[in-house]
Formats: C-alpha cells, sequence, structure tokens
C-alpha cells in the first residue's frame, strides 16, 4: 500500500514537472514570436522611415528643381523684357531717321489745282511767303517772294508765287513792277487757274496808272480770253463804267 503511494507521488510530480517543462517551452516560444514580430515591426519601421527620408530627399531635390527653373524662367523673361525695351529704342530711332529723311525728301504737293513735286524747303519758303502776304506785310511780301522765284526758278510754285507779288507790288503802289510781273505769269500759264484775275489785275494796274486806252483793251481781252469766269463778269462792268 505505501509502495503505491509513493508511486503515485512520483508520477504527480513527473507530470507536474512535464506541465512545468512544456510551459517554459511554450512560454520560449512565444517570447521569441514576439521578439521576432518586434524585429519585423522595426524593420518595417524603418524601411518605412528610409522610404520617408528618400520622398523628403526627392521633394527637395523637386523644390530645388522648381526654384531653379523659377529664377531661369525670371531671367528669361527680364532678358525679354530688355530685349522688348531695346527693340523698342531701335524702332524708335529708325522711325526718327525715317522721319527726318521725310523732311528731305520731295513730295507731291497741289496748288491752285495743279499737283508737281517739291522739296519741303521748297515748300515751307513758298507758305512763308504767303504767310507774310496775308498778313498784310506787302513791302516784305515783295522781298521774299522775289527771293522765292530766283532761288526756284523751275518750281511749281513760280506760277503762283508771282501771282501773289504782282498782288503785293499792286497793294504798295507798283504797278510797273506789278504788270510785269502778271504778265509773266500769263506767258508761262495762260491757262493757270489765276490767269484771268492776273489779266484783270493788269487792267487794274493801268488805269492807277491813267492808260485808260490800254486799259479798255486788256479787259475787253479778258472778256475774250476767260468768257464764263468771275474775271470777265468784273471786265465787263468796268469797261461798262469806262464808256
Amino acid at each position: 500500500m505505501k509502495l503505491n503511494t509513493s508511486f503515485s507521488y512520483r508520477a504527480a510530480a513527473l507530470a507536474v514537472m512535464a506541465c512545468v517543462s512544456m510551459g517554459v517551452q511554450a512560454a520560449l516560444f512565444e517570447d521569441t514570436d514576439a521578439r521576432r514580430a518586434i524585429l519585423d515591426l522595426r524593420e518595417r519601421v524603418e524601411r518605412q522611415g528610409e522610404e520617408i527620408q528618400n520622398f523628403q530627399r526627392s521633394l527637395l531635390e523637386q523644390q530645388n528643381q522648381f526654384e531653379a527653373l523659377r529664377s531661369e524662367t525670371a531671367r528669361l523673361r527680364g532678358e525679354k523684357e530688355e530685349l522688348t525695351q531695346e527693340l523698342r529704342r531701335q524702332q524708335e530711332l529708325a522711325q526718327g531717321v525715317d522721319d527726318r529723311l521725310k523732311k528731305f525728301e520731295p513730295s507731291k504737293v497741289k496748288v491752285d489745282g495743279l499737283e508737281f513735286v517739291a522739296d519741303p524747303a521748297e515748300t515751307k519758303a513758298y507758305e512763308d511767303a504767303l504767310s507774310v502776304f496775308r498778313k498784310g506785310e506787302f513791302a516784305t511780301a515783295i522781298t521774299v517772294f522775289n527771293d522765292f522765284v530766283k532761288r526756284y526758278p523751275s518750281s511749281g510754285y513760280v506760277v503762283p508765287s508771282l501771282f501773289w507779288l504782282g498782288n503785293a507790288q499792286y497793294a504798295n503802289r507798283a504797278y510797273a513792277n506789278a504788270i510785269s510781273n502778271f504778265n509773266n505769269l500769263l506767258s508761262k500759264a495762260p491757262n493757270h487757274l489765276r490767269a484771268p484775275d492776273a489779266l484783270l489785275s493788269v487792267a487794274n494796274c493801268q488805269l492807277e496808272l491813267k492808260d485808260i486806252k490800254t486799259a479798255r483793251k486788256t479787259l475787253a481781252e479778258v472778256v475774250k480770253a476767260y468768257p464764263q469766269t468771275e474775271a470777265a463778269a468784273a471786265a465787263t462792268e468796268r469797261l461798262a463804267k469806262l464808256k
């Protein structure tokens, strides 16, 4: 009876030890799995950390590239603006040169219904002389128109200049000189727009000089040479008064 009891105790002790051993082994297995899991987790975290760092480096590189590109764009924009301004200055200079050249280039003008080519200086000289006449400065007008005719003898302005010169001389009571210039006009351009008035002015000068006989002939010539004109109508009236 005692032997059986002793065996039972031993068996029980062995069983307990076996259970403890199995528990220890199980605990060891569980601890190893936990460490492995922790290591795996740590590796994943480290990999993710590296990936984040790589991503951050990539973003930084892209940002640097963007900044470089933006700086280059700004530089190119600045160069473009400078080139645009320089081109504009060159265009303005070229336009200025063209404008200055045009001041010396002959151009078409139209006076008394006739078109011809004249130099800018020629046109200015005529217009200046005409401006003097219109101001009523007849003595000065005589001088400037005489100078114009001598300076530009072949100009298209010569015929109208002779007309205004004759009128200035008439206004200044230089009748003989006026007659000479009016006849010069009629000789150069008998069909000119100013020709009827020029011939009528010759008659007026003759009347002022008390040469009534010659004046009648000149007035009759106006009516005959330039009928249907205002000069012819005026000549007809004056002829009637002279009878």
